[in-house]
Protein backbone atom coordinates (compact mmCIF):
# COMPACT_ATOMS: atom_id res chain seq x y z
CA UNK A 1 0.00 0.00 0.00
CA UNK A 2 1.13 3.48 -0.69
CA UNK A 3 1.41 6.41 1.61
CA UNK A 4 0.04 9.74 0.69
CA UNK A 5 -1.34 10.07 -2.68
CA UNK A 6 1.01 11.70 -5.36
CA UNK A 7 -1.62 14.62 -6.87
CA UNK A 8 0.00 14.26 -10.32
CA UNK A 9 -0.56 10.35 -10.38
CA UNK A 10 -4.56 10.78 -8.76
CA UNK A 11 -5.22 12.48 -11.49
CA UNK A 12 -4.82 9.62 -13.54
CA UNK A 13 -7.91 8.03 -11.88
CA UNK A 14 -11.93 9.49 -12.51
CA UNK A 15 -13.49 11.47 -10.27
CA UNK A 16 -14.55 9.84 -7.37
CA UNK A 17 -12.09 7.31 -7.10
CA UNK A 18 -9.48 6.97 -4.29
CA UNK A 19 -6.13 6.68 -4.96
CA UNK A 20 -4.80 4.28 -2.21
CA UNK A 21 -7.56 1.49 -2.92
CA UNK A 22 -6.89 1.42 -6.59
CA UNK A 23 -3.10 0.80 -5.48
CA UNK A 24 -4.75 -1.83 -2.79
CA UNK A 25 -7.08 -3.66 -5.71
CA UNK A 26 -3.95 -3.73 -7.70
CA UNK A 27 -1.74 -5.65 -5.37
CA UNK A 28 -4.95 -8.14 -5.23
CA UNK A 29 -5.13 -9.11 -8.32
CA UNK A 30 -1.57 -9.09 -9.09
CA UNK A 31 -1.61 -11.82 -6.75
CA UNK A 32 -5.47 -13.64 -7.24
CA UNK A 33 -4.46 -15.49 -9.84
CA UNK A 34 -1.48 -17.41 -9.35
CA UNK A 35 -2.80 -20.20 -7.53
CA UNK A 36 -4.73 -21.17 -10.35
CA UNK A 37 -2.61 -20.78 -13.09
CA UNK A 38 0.91 -20.42 -14.32
CA UNK A 39 1.53 -16.96 -15.36
CA UNK A 40 3.75 -16.02 -17.94
CA UNK A 41 4.26 -12.12 -18.57
CA UNK A 42 6.35 -10.43 -21.14
CA UNK A 43 6.78 -6.95 -22.53
CA UNK A 44 5.36 -5.18 -20.30
CA UNK A 45 8.66 -3.10 -20.01
CA UNK A 46 7.35 -1.97 -23.43
CA UNK A 47 4.18 -0.29 -21.78
CA UNK A 48 4.38 3.79 -21.74
CA UNK A 49 5.36 4.61 -17.95
CA UNK A 50 3.72 8.01 -18.05
CA UNK A 51 1.55 10.36 -20.71
CA UNK A 52 -2.29 9.12 -21.83
CA UNK A 53 -2.35 5.38 -23.05
CA UNK A 54 -5.64 3.65 -24.59
CA UNK A 55 -4.64 -0.12 -23.98
CA UNK A 56 -5.97 -2.54 -26.21
CA UNK A 57 -6.62 -6.33 -25.16
CA UNK A 58 -8.47 -9.69 -25.79
CA UNK A 59 -11.59 -10.93 -23.91
CA UNK A 60 -12.23 -14.58 -23.44
CA UNK A 61 -13.28 -14.11 -20.00
CA UNK A 62 -14.28 -12.67 -16.84
CA UNK A 63 -10.05 -12.93 -15.81
CA UNK A 64 -8.35 -10.60 -18.44
CA UNK A 65 -9.33 -7.64 -17.00
CA UNK A 66 -8.23 -8.33 -13.29
CA UNK A 67 -4.81 -10.09 -14.54
CA UNK A 68 -3.84 -6.81 -16.53
CA UNK A 69 -5.03 -4.36 -13.73
CA UNK A 70 -2.92 -6.37 -11.24
CA UNK A 71 0.17 -6.97 -14.20
CA UNK A 72 0.54 -3.76 -15.80
CA UNK A 73 3.22 -1.39 -14.59
CA UNK A 74 1.58 1.68 -13.96
CA UNK A 75 -2.26 2.43 -12.81
CA UNK A 76 -5.00 1.52 -14.91
CA UNK A 77 -8.93 2.47 -15.55
CA UNK A 78 -10.88 0.20 -17.72
CA UNK A 79 -14.23 0.63 -19.02
CA UNK A 80 -16.33 -2.37 -17.16
CA UNK A 81 -19.48 -3.02 -18.64
CA UNK A 82 -22.30 -1.60 -16.41
CA UNK A 83 -24.13 -4.68 -15.13
CA UNK A 84 -21.10 -5.46 -12.70
CA UNK A 85 -21.73 -2.07 -11.26
CA UNK A 86 -25.58 -2.97 -10.34
CA UNK A 87 -23.63 -6.06 -8.19
CA UNK A 88 -21.76 -6.40 -4.87
CA UNK A 89 -18.67 -4.96 -6.36
CA UNK A 90 -20.39 -1.85 -7.78
CA UNK A 91 -18.90 0.54 -4.98
CA UNK A 92 -15.97 -1.09 -4.80
CA UNK A 93 -15.43 -0.69 -8.98
CA UNK A 94 -15.91 2.76 -8.56
CA UNK A 95 -13.49 3.72 -5.83
CA UNK A 96 -10.61 1.74 -7.48
CA UNK A 97 -11.39 4.08 -10.52
CA UNK A 98 -13.13 1.68 -13.26
CA UNK A 99 -15.52 3.35 -15.35
CA UNK A 100 -18.77 1.92 -16.49
CA UNK A 101 -20.05 1.69 -19.89
CA UNK A 102 -23.07 0.56 -21.82
CA UNK A 103 -22.50 -2.32 -24.11
CA UNK A 104 -24.30 -2.20 -27.52
CA UNK A 105 -24.52 1.34 -27.72
CA UNK A 106 -22.22 4.32 -27.93
CA UNK A 107 -22.08 5.31 -24.35
CA UNK A 108 -20.94 9.05 -24.68
CA UNK A 109 -20.52 9.50 -20.52
CA UNK A 110 -18.27 6.31 -20.57
CA UNK A 111 -16.28 7.91 -23.40
CA UNK A 112 -16.31 11.16 -21.50
CA UNK A 113 -14.97 9.79 -18.70
CA UNK A 114 -12.10 8.27 -20.24
CA UNK A 115 -11.08 11.24 -22.21
CA UNK A 116 -10.74 13.18 -19.06
CA UNK A 117 -8.64 10.80 -17.65
CA UNK A 118 -6.36 10.42 -20.93
CA UNK A 119 -5.90 14.37 -20.85
CA UNK A 120 -4.64 14.13 -17.35
CA UNK A 121 -2.10 11.17 -18.60
CA UNK A 122 -3.69 7.94 -17.67
CA UNK A 123 -3.92 4.87 -19.23
CA UNK A 124 -7.27 3.57 -20.32
CA UNK A 125 -8.29 -0.06 -21.17
CA UNK A 126 -10.87 -1.23 -23.96
CA UNK A 127 -11.55 -4.78 -24.74
CA UNK A 128 -12.67 -3.84 -28.32
CA UNK A 129 -14.54 -6.97 -29.23
CA UNK A 130 -16.62 -5.94 -27.27
CA UNK A 131 -17.82 -8.85 -24.89
CA UNK A 132 -16.45 -11.89 -24.20
CA UNK A 133 -15.67 -15.09 -27.13
CA UNK A 134 -12.99 -16.62 -28.48
CA UNK A 135 -10.52 -13.57 -27.69
CA UNK A 136 -9.31 -13.70 -31.64
CA UNK A 137 -10.51 -10.10 -32.04
CA UNK A 138 -12.30 -10.72 -35.83
CA UNK A 139 -14.15 -7.52 -34.69
CA UNK A 140 -14.24 -4.60 -32.83
CA UNK A 141 -16.05 -1.65 -31.92
CA UNK A 142 -15.06 2.28 -32.31
CA UNK A 143 -14.63 3.16 -28.65
CA UNK A 144 -10.62 2.58 -28.82
CA UNK A 145 -10.58 4.75 -31.93
CA UNK A 146 -12.86 7.99 -30.90
CA UNK A 147 -10.51 7.86 -27.39
CA UNK A 148 -7.26 8.01 -29.78
CA UNK A 149 -8.97 10.42 -31.73
CA UNK A 150 -9.99 12.80 -28.89
CA UNK A 151 -6.88 12.85 -27.15
CA UNK A 152 -4.25 11.72 -29.22
CA UNK A 153 -2.99 9.25 -26.86
CA UNK A 154 -0.82 5.84 -27.46
CA UNK A 155 -1.93 2.98 -28.57
CA UNK A 156 -0.84 -0.52 -26.49
CA UNK A 157 -2.01 -3.61 -27.55
CA UNK A 158 -1.70 -6.73 -25.20
CA UNK A 159 -2.73 -10.04 -25.81
CA UNK A 160 -3.68 -12.59 -23.01
CA UNK A 161 -3.99 -16.15 -23.84
CA UNK A 162 -4.80 -19.39 -21.89
CA UNK A 163 -7.82 -18.46 -19.71
CA UNK A 164 -10.37 -20.04 -21.83
CA UNK A 165 -10.36 -23.90 -21.68
CA UNK A 166 -9.55 -25.31 -24.87
CA UNK A 167 -12.81 -27.21 -26.25
CA UNK A 168 -11.39 -30.34 -26.63
CA UNK A 169 -10.53 -30.96 -22.99
CA UNK A 170 -12.80 -31.91 -20.56
CA UNK A 171 -11.86 -30.70 -17.55
CA UNK A 172 -9.41 -27.85 -17.37
CA UNK A 173 -5.92 -28.75 -16.57
CA UNK A 174 -4.00 -27.97 -13.21
CA UNK A 175 -2.75 -24.72 -13.02
CA UNK A 176 -2.72 -24.10 -17.24
CA UNK A 177 -0.12 -21.82 -18.82
CA UNK A 178 -1.15 -18.13 -19.30
CA UNK A 179 0.68 -15.60 -21.56
CA UNK A 180 0.17 -11.81 -20.70
CA UNK A 181 2.38 -10.42 -23.71
CA UNK A 182 2.30 -6.54 -24.48
CA UNK A 183 3.05 -5.28 -28.26
CA UNK A 184 5.09 -2.44 -28.90
CA UNK A 185 3.18 0.67 -28.49
CA UNK A 186 2.00 2.76 -31.52
CA UNK A 187 0.72 6.18 -32.60
CA UNK A 188 -2.29 6.55 -34.96
CA UNK A 189 -3.59 9.27 -37.00
CA UNK A 190 -7.45 8.58 -36.23
CA UNK A 191 -8.83 10.79 -39.67
CA UNK A 192 -12.40 12.64 -39.78
CA UNK A 193 -15.69 11.35 -39.61
CA UNK A 194 -17.23 7.98 -39.30
CA UNK A 195 -14.89 6.72 -42.18
CA UNK A 196 -11.52 7.77 -40.25
CA UNK A 197 -12.76 5.75 -37.29
CA UNK A 198 -13.62 2.62 -39.12
CA UNK A 199 -10.10 2.82 -40.76
CA UNK A 200 -8.26 3.17 -37.14
CA UNK A 201 -10.58 0.67 -35.67
CA UNK A 202 -9.51 -1.69 -38.03
CA UNK A 203 -5.65 -1.01 -37.59
CA UNK A 204 -6.10 -1.69 -34.31
CA UNK A 205 -8.04 -4.71 -34.71
CA UNK A 206 -5.89 -6.19 -37.16
CA UNK A 207 -2.65 -5.29 -34.87
CA UNK A 208 -4.04 -6.58 -31.95
CA UNK A 209 -5.38 -9.79 -33.87
CA UNK A 210 -1.81 -10.20 -35.34
CA UNK A 211 -0.17 -10.25 -31.50
CA UNK A 212 -2.98 -12.72 -29.98
CA UNK A 213 -2.54 -15.10 -33.17
CA UNK A 214 1.75 -14.67 -32.04
CA UNK A 215 0.78 -15.55 -28.92
CA UNK A 216 -1.15 -18.72 -29.87
CA UNK A 217 1.93 -19.77 -32.50
CA UNK A 218 4.16 -19.57 -29.69
CA UNK A 219 1.95 -21.78 -27.52
CA UNK A 220 1.38 -24.33 -29.95
CA UNK A 221 4.85 -24.46 -30.49
CA UNK A 222 5.77 -24.86 -26.79
CA UNK A 223 3.13 -27.69 -26.63
CA UNK A 224 5.10 -29.83 -30.04
CA UNK A 225 8.05 -29.59 -28.04
CA UNK A 226 6.76 -30.87 -24.98
CA UNK A 227 5.02 -33.97 -26.74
Amino acid sequence: MSGPADPARSGELPDGAVPWLHDLGRTIARHLYRPAYRLRVAGMERVPRTGPVVLVANHSTMIEPQLLFGLLPRRSVFLVKDEMFDAAAGPWLRRIGQVPVTRGAPDRTALTTATGVLARGGLVGVFPEGTRGAGEVTSAHHGAAWLVRNSGAVVQPVAVRGTLRPPELRRRRLRPAVDVVAGEPFTLEVGRGRSGLADATEHIRGTLADLVSRVDATRHSDREEKQ
